[in-house]
């Protein structure tokens, strides 16, 4: 056979390798963003990508060393001389979760998520390098947690929230980190898995 029909088949087979590909790129998986995820970069690169979110105001506000939390992204002081608490999760009379509660409020603005709660003083980020958290994630007098446990942390209610942190008082959106979830987690197996170094 030769002429157009015998051109068809061939052509109906790149039309379905086309759509499938489609189906592909539309519904990325795990696999499909780790390898959209630049590795050539060394593990030391790799953490340098992580600490853009690490030392967003979404988790600076609550990794403080101070005795209260702070708010918004120019980091001010929590409103209502809220104090951090012997527990981190509020002083008596105002406890964190007398506010805060496990889902955004949208009518008051006030943010909520699941355990809502400062992280511990030990646990401090404000106005470290990206080599001095990295190396303070790593080491368990600080809180450091191992590869396993880190990921589980990341997976946490109260760490997703970050990337669905609702709207403020006045009704406008808070900023999230610049990387999407996905890619902050993919980034982050990335890093464990080439050896978890940390930058100088």
């Amino acid at each position: 056979m030769s002429g157009p029909q015998a051109r068809r088949p061939a052509i109906g087979g790149l039309f379905a390798i086309t759509v499938a590909m489609g189906i592909l790129l539309a519904a990325p998986s795990e696999e499909v963003v780790l390898a959209q995820t630049p590795a050539s970069g060394s593990s030391e690169q790799l953490f340098k990508r992580m600490f853009v979110v690490l030392e967003h105001p979404r988790c600076m506000n609550c990794h403080t060393g101070e005795a209260f939390p702070r708010q918004g992204d120019d980091h001010h002081r929590h409103t209502m001389n809220v104090l951090r608490g012997p527990d981190d999760r509020g002083a008596a009379g105002l406890r964190c979760g007398t506010c805060h509660q496990s889902t955004n409020q949208s009518a008051s603005g006030v943010p909520g998520a699941p355990d809502w709660h400062l992280a511990p003083v030990r646990m401090a980020w404000v106005g470290l390098t990206a080599g001095q958290l990295c190396r303070a994630l790593r080491n368990p007098s600080l809180g450091g947690m191992s590869p396993d446990q880190m990921l589980a942390h990341f997976n946490t209610g109260l760490v997703r929230w970050a990337w669905e942190p609702g709207v403020n008082a006045q009704g406008r959106g808070r900023v999230t980190p610049s990387l999407s979830y996905d890619e902050f987690v993919s980034v982050t197996k990335l890093w464990i898995a080439s050896g978890a170094a940390c930058p100088q």
